[in-house]
């Protein structure tokens, strides 16, 4: 099935930093900062929340997926808040986005397979535009409270 496409207001992320990459090095990277945002309260330190939702933004890419990028767990907040020290504030840019769900399962397995999905819908010009490399996000709602049966929603920035 192919991904909806949505236009998107930008929206303020407040959460906590890594820089890394897709390497194998990169996915423990991705790890460390997801246990340090649950084992550190971070969630519950951002200020001005705007939901309830956990967003993990895919930022400031070096050129493609296959370079650095800046990884944002966080959550969103208002325009105004601070973001309070150890933390950072960045904007996620309005534009069009195309939008998949993950299979509904352990989120150590279906996130990366929605991404798979999302780089075979790259390289086949099947994400609905190209891919824009400005921010892309998931956003662990509702559906993805239970990290054995969750269903994430990935948001991939395109032209």
């Amino acid at each position: 099935m192919p991904p909806k496409i949505v236009e998107m207001d930008a929206f303020t992320l407040i959460g906590i930093e890594a820089r890394t990459s897709n390497s194998n090095s990169g996915r423990a990277v991705i790890s460390e900062q997801w246990e340090r945002f649950f084992k550190g309260g971070i969630s519950d330190r951002i200020p001005n929340k705007q939901d309830a939702s956990i967003y993990a933004l895919y930022t400031d890419y070096a050129r493609n997926r296959d370079g650095e990028y800046s990884l944002v767990i966080g959550a969103r907040a208002s325009d105004a808040a601070l973001a309070p020290a150890g933390m950072v504030k960045k904007s996620v840019p309005k534009g069009k986005y195309a939008v998949l769900a993950s299979a509904k399962g352990p989120v150590a397995k279906v996130v990366p397979e929605a991404w798979k999905q999302v780089w075979n819908l790259e390289d086949s010009s099947g994400l609905g535009g190209p891919r824009a490399y400005r921010a892309d996000f998931e956003v662990y709602g509702p559906l993805s409270r239970d990290p054995n049966h969750a269903e994430v929603d990935l948001y991939v920035g395109i032209r």
